[in-house]
């Protein structure tokens, strides 16, 4: 208890760290810091608001260099680089300059003194670090204005000592970030663009530097850190640098087979790699070519690399990680030149890259997966086989052999093959997974990476497949025979290679095709009858689902396998495990689709068409099914219906179709007619609204046939929508508008809604004009614009109403014409009232709130809790400048001011009225704000809000700004910056000019008109 009773006696008397005018008490600022790092509760919060009022007080940067003198707590003293690093990054401009030199002189002293000690190095390695930050915060405030002699300052420096240098490569390896990486939102475009000129135009003394350490060095902490600075530097570095010096060779003779040195130097190799100029080929050819030997040597191509990286270090998996990045990126940019330099060579990186692909890693895999699909992209358009749909196929067998590139890549893309299949990633129709317990559950969420990773490996199997199909069939047929003799039997196995089946569809021919889907859909029927147990029917299950819909060519060719499937879906349908009922009904309606005149006609060895078994059975069908998969089944059986030829047999099949749902309807339908109160039981609603969405499904499907149907229940259904509206009416009437809310009110609403969709979808397919004309739009109309009309709240209206006479007014053109009055009156008079009165509506919505959106925008806009959605707010504004610019603000934005004489001189006085307000705006908000960043700043936002790239990166400089009070603003290149807002402003007014009209007659210039 002695402890905390103390650090409460301190934190009484800690308050007074924050009067300044008392010399500073370093060991009770060490005792707050300690009381938030390890106190809790009140003295916890009373440690947190002290040095956050400290950390904020004006001058307390000035007390930072006693706190790092004499403070004894590491935590102290990181403190005091924070208040220091606020000073620097907002005040820095406004600080005298003999206090910015004597702080820059201070800081850089400190990290002498600390760095020229090897063992501080490790020690005193984050608190150097934060030194080493602030110094770079520093630096690119200072350098090169006012410190021109840095990196000759630096590079002096190094020379003097090993520890020192190991830091001082730190330091340039953050500033090149800090210049080239991240400078976006941290520096003006135009400061960064000048350190980045001045860094490259000094860099040969950096340069020289690092290959003095790199050669003569025996420090490794040292070597490491160089090359860690040199692959910060490869990016952007003249190439020069790279391709006509010993770079390349001291990288790869004397650094990547060092252990501790071959991740970086791997990245670095990696960076040059990346490089693509012609003029370097031979640099390239040695660059692989020395780089495998030198992998030969560190890791045999005899090795399992699946294993190694298994139980390998993290830096040996990292190794192998980076090796797969260095592989890909100098095969996909440098390939072409190996074949043809250094086959021999290309043959080795190619055998890694496959070893690497076996690895159990995601991550890695995806690297190696984007290479093979560049690979076999290119070669399989380079020369394509035959199409899949040559009448003589027998002839493309012929001479199989690879010839050319393809005979040089023929051995790693069968291994390429065999890793496709044993890796493919689930597709997005398969919603039956094992999950991370090893159990069988349907997906709710989609994998989206999974699916991403599915279409890029399904694109790189099908160019496999084209190039050499027989190789895959093997391939495939191998690995379903281990699946069935139970060798290889397991549910990820048989996943990956059923959706590796199914991603090949379309790419063999239909004779290979056709022979290779019988021997696997009849080994996946037949491991369905094997295997027992729920979880392994369930896999199966929804393997063959998945397999038989990705082949529709295949069904329609034949009859007795496509019956077989579908009987097989009928089951699956009754499954109650999760997922396979709803894959059964996806998988039903694709075949459906695809094949759906196959069940309209009677095939060999059938007695009647089989759409006649499934109407029979079709309350067996779907009895276990819940209702959006009851839709899907009646959508599906709709295509069949559809397509069959004879009109009079396709009534006989819609009354047995639509048999079940008609049941229902009447039924409701018979009890509202004695008692209508039963059109508000929400039961019987939700009835209603289940069998319209059916309707809907059906007649998307079955399109103008489905008359028979719609005939039947019309009058009956616009009956129930003036029920369902008059109920809705009086609910509102009673209760007023927040009862739409009720969920009776939202089912009566589902009612109309679905009876509206119902009409839409069949008008849109209608064949027969005059018909919709005569029989079904003047009750349509009667019905629905009265209904419309008369509803008293806008929230209640629906809008399916105006999608419905969108529909009927394209189908039915100029024979509607005689209806356009009842419709204009009901629906577009208070719209066209509407759009009468907008323009003025607008313009006082303008003169109202125009300014103070604006000022509510610049809020948002600067509070950085918000920065992630700049885009939009860049977008918002350049759209609000612009409206004033081109005069479609004609309200008087300026209130105090009498009105312009003419429409042009208004345009002036809101643009100059605009610019005044947001000056005065920045000017109140950001006093440190000079009148010259102001005026370049509101210029251009007038200049530039043509180009939202644009606008938006002046957007970024003025909140780079901001942020720093600024005294000279030499450093900020602004004269650079208002040069480009001229050209940029004299490029609009070229563009504007070169439309005749846009440029008002005063604007042009005399030259322009002569």
């Amino acid at each position: 208890m002695l402890v905390p009773q103390q650090m409460l006696h301190n934190m009484e008397d800690a308050r007074k760290l924050l009067d300044f005018s008392q010399k500073l008490d370093i060991t009770l600022l060490d005792r707050v810091v300690s009381c938030l790092y390890n106190g809790s509760g009140e003295q916890q919060r009373e440690a947190q608001y002290i040095l956050t009022t400290l950390k904020e007080h004006m001058d307390a940067w000035t007390r930072v260099d006693t706190i790092l003198e004499f403070s004894t707590n590491q935590q102290t003293k990181y403190y005091a680089l924070q208040i220091l690093e606020q000073v620097i990054e907002t005040r820095w401009r406004a600080l005298p300059r003999n206090q910015c030199d004597g702080i820059r002189k201070y800081i850089v002293g400190l990290i002498i003194k600390i760095s020229s000690v090897p063992e501080n190095l490790e020690r005193e390695r984050v608190y150097l670090r934060k030194l080493n930050f602030i110094l770079v915060q520093i630096l690119k405030r200072e350098w090169p204005r006012n410190w021109d002699s840095f990196i000759t300052d630096i590079v002096g420096s190094s020379k003097a000592n090993e520890a020192l240098c190991h830091n001082n490569m730190h330091i340039l390896a953050l500033l090149s970030e800090e210049v080239f990486d991240f400078s976006a939102g941290k520096l003006t475009q135009a400061k960064a663009k000048h350190l980045k000129d001045t860094m490259c135009s000094e860099f040969s003394q950096i340069f020289q530097l690092c290959q003095f350490v790199m050669e003569t060095s025996q420090n490794a902490p040292l070597v490491g850190a160089t090359l860690d600075t040199l692959l910060r530097f490869l990016n952007w570095i003249p190439l020069g640098y790279i391709f006509e010096t010993k770079l390349i060779s001291l990288l790869i003779y004397k650094f990547l087979n060092v252990p501790m040195f071959r991740n970086v130097t791997l990245q670095c190799l990696t960076e040059i790699a990346s490089v693509t100029v012609a003029s370097y080929d031979e640099q390239f050819v040695q660059l692989i070519t020395q780089t495998t030997a030198q992998l030969e040597q560190m890791l045999p191509v005899n090795t399992n690399i699946r294993e190694a990286y298994a139980h390998g270090q993290d830096s040996e998996q990292k190794f192998i990680q980076n090796l797969s990045v260095f592989l890909s990126v100098f095969l996909r940019e440098h390939g072409s030149l190996v074949e043809k330099k250094a086959p021999e060579t290309l043959d080795r990186a190619l055998t890694y890259l496959v070893l690497i692909s076996e690895v159990d890693e995601t991550e890695i895999f995806k690297i190696c997966l984007e290479y093979w699909n560049v690979l076999a992209g290119d070669l399989y358009r380079e020369n394509p086989f035959t199409a899949p749909n040559n009448p003589f196929p027998f002839m493309a067998r012929v001479g199989n052999q690879p010839q050319g590139r393809r005979a040089l890549y023929s051995g790693v893309l069968t291994k390429i093959r065999y890793i496709m299949v044993g890796r493919m990633a689930k597709p997005e129709e398969v919603l039956v997974v094992e999950n991370d317990q090893g159990e069988v559950v349907r997906e709710f969420m989609k994998d989206t990476d999974a699916i991403n990773m599915y279409k890029s490996m399904r694109e790189t199997l099908v160019y496999l497949t084209h190039l050499d199909y027989v190789d895959t069939e093997r391939i495939l047929t191998e690995k379903l025979q281990r699946q069935v003799n139970g060798t290889e039997w397991s549910w990820k196995n048989l996943n990956t290679l059923c959706w590796a089946i199914g991603s090949i569809s379309g790419a063999m021919h239909e004779e290979d095709e056709k022979r290779f889907l019988v021997t696997v859909i009849r080994d996946l029927l037949g491991l369905c009858e094997q295997k027992k147990g729920k979880d392994n029917k369930a896999i199966i299950a929804s393997n063959i689902m998945y397999v038989v819909g990705q082949y529709p060519r295949f069904l329609k060719a034949h009859w007795k396998f496509l019956k077989t499937v579908v009987n097989k879906l009928f089951e699956f349908m009754h499954e109650t495990h999760d997922g396979v009922q709803d894959m059964a009904c996806d998988t039903f309606i694709k075949i459906a689709q695809k094949c759906r005149k196959q069940f309209v006609t009677i095939q060999v060895g059938e007695v009647w068409p089989f759409i006649e078994e499934i109407l029979g059975a079709i309350s067996t069908h779907i009895c276990d099914l819940q209702p959006q998969q009851v839709h899907t089944f009646y959508e599906a059986v709709g295509y069949m219906i559809a397509a069959h030829p004879d009109p009079s047999i396709q009534e006989h099949l819609m009354e047995k179709y639509m048999s079940l749902p008609n049941q229902v309807w009447d039924d409701v339908i018979n009890q509202a007619s004695k008692n209508v109160d039963i059109l508000k039981d929400q039961e019987a609603v939700k009835q209603l609204a289940n069998i319209l969405k059916t309707n809907v499904r059906s007649c998307t499907a079955v399109g103008h046939p489905f008359v028979i149907q719609l005939g039947r229940i019309y009058l009956d259904m616009l009956n129930v929508y003036k029920v369902m509206s008059e109920n809705i009416s009086a609910a509102i009437a009673l209760n007023g508008e927040t009862v739409t809310r009720q969920p009776l009110i939202k089912m009566m609403r589902v009612v109309k809604k679905e009876t509206l969709n119902l009409i839409s979808v069949w008008v849109g397919k209608s064949a027969d004009n005059q018909m919709v004309l005569e029989n079904f739009i003047p009750p349509l109309l009667d019905a629905v614009l009265l209904d419309y009309q008369r509803t008293p709240v806008a929230s209640a209206r629906e809008p399916e109403v105006l999608s419905t006479i969108t529909v009927i007014v394209n189908k039915l053109g100029d024979s509607v014409t005689p209806q356009i009055p009842k419709i204009f009156d009901a629906i577009l008079h208070q719209m066209l009232l509407n759009v009468a009165q907008h323009d003025k509506m607008s313009q006082e919505f303008y003169q109202t709130y125009y300014t103070v959106i604006l000022h509510h925008l610049f809020t948002v806009m600067t509070d950085t809790s918000h920065t992630a959605n700049l885009t939009q707010h860049a977008t918002i504004m350049a759209y609000m400048f612009s409206i004033v610019e081109q005069g479609k603000v004609s309200a008087v934005l300026n209130s105090t001011a009498p009105p312009p004489a003419d429409p042009q001189a208004l345009i002036v006085s809101n643009i100059t009225y605009i610019k005044e307000f947001v000056a005065n705006l920045l000017k109140t908000g950001f006093p440190h704000f000079t009148d010259n960043q102001i005026k370049i700043t509101v210029q251009g936002l007038f200049d530039l809000n043509q180009d939202l790239s644009a606008f938006k990166e002046h957007i970024r400089d003025f909140l780079v700004q901001i942020k720093e009070f600024t005294g000279d603003d030499a450093d900020l290149y602004l004269d650079d910056r208002e040069a480009a807002l001229r050209r940029a402003q004299d490029e609009k007014r070229k563009q504007q000019a070169a439309v005749p009209g846009i440029l008002n007659p005063h604007e042009i210039s005399e030259q322009m008109q002569d």
